[in-house]
Parts: structure tokens; sequence; C-alpha cells
């Protein structure tokens, strides 16, 4: 019989995405696990996780995790007002930057009172994992927490600055109690350069739940947003990030010379930029404010004959839109952002690639969703991504957890 997990989820709190379809797959693979979330659990993933049977914790459990927890947040509020006072750019960079170097100081304290609430709570864990872990700090994480762990790092957006570096080093030796898992080889390769101790390895971090698209659902997302049988359109999901090329799109629009029908959905989206696609003639777009439910995000790719992903180029982290894509059975239309990820998909009969930050590239792409949609991803597409099934993955982090303790004598 399977054993449980100990997931900490900072990210629980937000609604949609693929951290929460992951944390409640993970949690369904193996009941009785103890979900820990210091920021809290939105009310839909609440729902399926006491369906999964598992056990939630949103708050610190034992007096050091509540100390903890109460030093991230009273950083974190430092943070956010620093971002105020040092927003202009007049000012000197280190002060612009330093907002966000308190920020990793707030994730690593609220990183290590999950650790002690796991360590009071579950101290028989099969694995102990923090899902969406901070890029710094890691072995200050594992020290502070008293626990080994593993820790998905999805991207590194702030290096360590002097002061934060100097903190990383005196924890150095917490790092021995840590295993990196990296979604991509970028990922992985920017992480070894930036600590080139710690252990890691490289890791999908998406799973597979076998819930493909129905016929049923994409005639209801077709019905449900008006749009005849026949006729082309494509779906863009999820927030208008900075790592996100939406001037890609805006310049390529007014270019079509067909109509498509374009829905989008997400937050934070650009009004005026919305506002600029209703009143081209060839687009008929469809919006849904975000953040949806799982059941409307469904929807919104089944109404789809395929799925938009734009990024700028050399962007390398997982993009759960492509992850989502494939499990769904949705047609990629997909910049070529990540030499790692284009590789994977090319010659794939139901992805149209296109040149990162070209518009006539993305226009030539549109219009052969128009003229021809794609063949739809088969069920061995979230293989080829590198997606396991929820079961798979679990199983990954028992094994690897079970290699870290052996190595660490505190487990």
């Amino acid at each position: 019989m399977t054993a449980p997990l100990v997931l900490i989820e900072p990210y629980a709190g937000r609604r949609g995405g693929h951290h929460q379809r992951t944390l409640v797959a993970l949690a369904r693979a193996r009941p009785g696990s103890l979900v820990i979330a210091p920021h809290g659990i939105a009310r839909e993933a609440v729902a399926a996780l006491r369906e999964a049977k598992a056990r939630r914790m949103t708050g610190p459990a034992g007096h050091p995790a509540a100390v903890l927890l109460a030093a991230s947040r009273l950083a974190a509020g430092l943070s956010k007002a620093g971002l105020q006072v040092f927003r202009s750019r007049r000012r000197p960079r280190f002060l612009r930057r330093l907002p966000h170097q308190i920020t990793l100081i707030a994730r690593c304290f609220a990183e290590a009172s999950a650790l002690r609430t796991a360590r009071r709570l579950e101290p028989g864990a099969e694995a102990v994992v923090i899902l969406s872990a901070s890029e710094a700090l890691h072995g200050a994480a594992a020290l502070l927490g008293g626990l080994p762990h593993l820790r998905f790092v999805h991207e590194q957006v702030t290096a360590e600055d002097a002061a934060v570096r100097f903190l990383g080093r005196l924890a150095r030796r917490g790092e021995r109690q840590v295993l990196a898992v990296c979604p991509t080889l970028a990922v992985g390769d920017q992480l070894t350069a930036a600590f080139p101790d710690l252990p890691s390895v490289v890791r999908a971090f998406a799973v597979d739940d076998g819930r493909r698209l129905t016929d049923a659902e994409r005639d209801g997302g077709r019905t449900a947003f008006d749009i005849p049988i026949g006729e082309a359109a494509v779906c863009l999901v999820g927030g208008w990030w900075p790592y996100k090329d939406i001037g890609v799109i805006d310049a390529a629009l007014p270019l079509l010379k067909d109509p498509l029908h374009l829905v989008v959905t997400g937050i934070p989206l650009d009004e005026a930029v919305l506002a600029r696609w209703r009143d081209l003639p060839n687009v008929r777009l469809h919006t849904v404010p975000g953040p949806v439910s799982e059941s409307v995000l469904r929807l919104v790719y089944a109404a789809a004959d395929a799925a938009l992903v734009t990024r700028r180029p050399g962007v390398g982290k997982e993009s759960g839109l492509v992850m989502d894509a494939a499990r769904l059975g949705v047609p990629l239309v997909v910049s070529d952002h990540d030499p790692g990820l284009t590789a994977r998909l090319r010659g794939r009969p139901w992805v149209l690639p296109f040149a990162a930050s070209a518009p006539d590239a993305l226009v030539e792409a549109l219009h052969s969703i128009i003229r021809q949609p794609p063949e739809r991803p088969g069920p061995e597409a979230p293989q080829l991504l590198g997606m396991w099934s929820a079961a798979g993955q679990a199983n990954f982090l028992t094994r690897a957890f079970a290699s870290l303790c052996t190595k660490e004598s505190r487990c």
C-alpha cells in the first residue's frame, strides 16, 4: 500500500493553473497526504482535496513554525512597501532590487515554516515536497525548517544579491538536505550556474490526469462561445506576464486576411489591447474574465481548433499551456522561444511552430489554422513532453526522497 506524501504549495491560494492541478492530482494518487498551504487554498482546490481525502493545513503547527510564518509575513509586507517606494527608474539599481531580495527571504521563511509544520504533523512521510519553491536560499529553508525535502524550482527570476548571497553561504551545508527538481533542462542549467553545489534533477512538473477533452465538451465549447462549426477558432489562455509575447499577437492580428475566432482568458489582461482586437475586421473576440474554474477552462480549450502560445526568445521555463494542450488533446500554435521544447515538438502534425517575435510567421500559422485545422494530438503526446501520470510522479518523488534520506541522517 502506498504511503502519504507531504505536499507544500505556496500558490494553492491562486485559482486555476497547473500548480493547483498537479497538487490535486498528486493528492488523489496518494490518499491521506498532507497538504500544507501557508497562504491558503482556493475554494475549488479545497473541494477537490477533500474528495481526495487529503488533510489540509493552512496555518503553522507549533511555535517555531508560527514564528517563521510571522517573520515571512513581516518581510513580505516590507517588500510590498519597498516596491512602491523604490519603483522609480531614477532610483539606484540596488534600491530597486532590494524589495525583490526581501521577497526571497520572505519565501524562505514561509517554506521553513511549512517544513516545521510537516516535521511536527507527518514525521514519517514517504516524501516531503515543496511544489512551487523559491529560486534562492535553498539550504537556508532546509536548515530553518529542520527537514530534508525535494523542491520544484520552476524558474530563475531573481538572482541573489550580495546580502542574500551571504545568507545563503552561511546555510550552504543545508543544501545537502535538498534535491532541486527542475521542470526543464534550461531551468536546470540556470540553477546549476547559480548553485553549482546544489543537487538537482530535471523532471517535468505537470502530470497527465488522462482527462482528454470529449466530443461532447468540444460541442459544448463551441455552443458556449457561439462559434459556428466550420469557423476557425484559437484560444489564448493565461495572464499576460512579461515573458509572454503579446506584442507579436498584437502586430499579427491586423494582418489576417480571413476571419478567426479568438477566445481569451486569464489574469491580468490588457483591456486597451483587447479593445483594439475587438475593432479588427477579421477578429471575432471572445473574452472570459479570469481567474476561471477548471470546468470553464476546459470549455475554452474545447472551443478552439488550436491553443496559441507565444513567449519571448530564451524563455525556458515549463509551459503549463503547452502541457495542457498535450494532455487535453488540443493542437498547438507555438513560438520557437525554447530550443529544447522546439526539438521535442518538431515534425509533429498537431504542432504549428513559428519564429518567436515574428508577426509574419505567426500570421502564416494562423492562416494555416483557418484553411485546415491540424489533427489533434494523440494520447502519446503527454509522454512526448516528459509528462507522467500522477501515480508515476508520486512514485518518483518517493524514490528521490528515499535517496536523499540515505545520504542525510536526519530523515
